[in-house]
């Protein structure tokens, strides 16, 4: 435990920026405790997210050389997207694998949030200058932007601009697109920022409030909600790039994880995983697989609520989160351009992680 700085908030809002650091009147952003590693800790949980990242990556390649769509769910124009996006070499972002780490053991793989990982800003930003005023000789699995600027450089040598868009009225995902514009305005980008339903068509091309060809859009809005969009049928002849690219829809439907498991070859990361109930031996966790946030997961004698599971559910072996002073932390480990690049803690009450849960600092000595 530690004693939270008397001015976090203000440091959050005028020199962050951070606007989203309370959630329903209590705080998301804790600086109440910190995780604290060796640093063979970090050097171990950085090789596996590297390592889980190119078993995706397999992945991803098999089930477009198979074919292999209809067991994720998807139909015909989605597995052309897919297709056309990764034969064509669509450049990839970012991701966040979550993890289940104890001391003393390998990582467990929960899930991929491979289309639209959220906590990228407190990862990235909010916990570095946490550590620059709190613990300044330590050091931290954080190098996140300077990754981010670097990969959005190759954006700007091809596309020059870069159209950023979310829905509206969302404070989170506005801070999250705002931290990603200005990552990419570092790396050379013309950044331009429209909300989601705000994107138009000319008949030839997508375009902007002002009329303006979108050639590159990167939409922090899920594929599966995309596809259900009214433009949905353009965005294959319109040409324009999207990131997340279309094949990365393989990696965030978690009817992937049985697929990864096959791939893993025996991997201590991978949990089994099946989309049959009871194909699994021993206890498992019911996950819906395009579900979000911890919504309408069961583990053991527990289930949270929420709207998901009309897709179907994915069962995986169950690997709880350990437990610290009654406290659950989740590691949410990062890649930017395939490239493992920093972790944050997500932190709750009870063992399944929900979209309030806590975002509690790290630091490794």
């Amino acid at each position: 435990m530690s004693a939270p700085r008397a001015d976090w908030r203000e440091r959050a809002e005028r020199q962050l920026g951070f606007a989203f650091h309370t959630i329903d009147g209590k705080p998301y952003w804790d600086e109440t405790a910190a995780y604290v590693f060796e640093a063979a800790e970090i050097d171990g949980i950085e090789e596996v997210t590297g390592e889980l990242e190119q078993i995706c990556l397999a992945t991803v390649e098999r089930i477009v050389a198979e074919g292999a769509y209809e067991r994720l769910g998807l139909d015909e124009p989605a597995a052309r997207l897919i297709e056309d996006s990764w034969r064509r070499g669509d450049r990839n972002l970012y991701g966040r694998f979550d993890l289940s780490y104890r001391p003393g053991q390998p990582p467990k793989l929960l899930e991929y949030n491979a289309d639209t990982p959220t906590a990228l800003f407190e990862a990235s930003v909010v916990q570095w200058e946490w550590l620059q005023t709190v613990h300044p000789a330590a050091d931290q699995f954080n190098s996140i932007h300077e990754k981010l600027v670097a990969a959005w450089r190759w954006f700007a040598e091809r596309f020059g601009a870069v159209h950023f868009a979310c829905v509206a009225g969302h404070a989170e995902d506005r801070g999250t697109i705002d931290y990603m514009r200005d990552a990419a305005l570092q790396g050379g980008v013309d950044g331009r920022f429209l909300h989601i339903d705000e994107v138009g068509w000319d008949g030839r091309h997508f375009v902007d409030l002002e009329r303006r060809a979108i050639t590159c859009l990167f939409k922090l809005y899920p594929w599966e909600w995309l596809l259900r969009e009214s433009f949905a049928a353009h965005i294959g002849p319109s040409g324009a790039v999207l990131v997340e690219p279309p094949w990365k829809m393989l990696l965030s439907n978690k009817a992937v994880l049985p697929l990864l498991y096959d791939m893993a070859d025996g991997h201590p990361a991978v949990l089994p995983a099946a989309l049959e109930p009871g194909a699994i031996e021993g206890p498992v966790v019911r996950k819906p697989i395009l579900g979000r946030e911890g919504a309408n997961v069961t583990l053991g004698d527990a289930a949270t609520p929420g709207t998901y599971g009309a897709e179907g559910f994915v069962y995986q072996a169950e690997w709880r989160l350990p437990e610290f002073d009654g406290k659950y932390p989740v590691i949410g480990s990062w890649v930017v351009a395939s490239n493992p690049a920093g972790i944050g803690i997500r932190e709750d009450d009870q063992p399944i992680t929900l979209n309030t849960s806590r975002f509690v600092p790290h630091f490794f000595v």
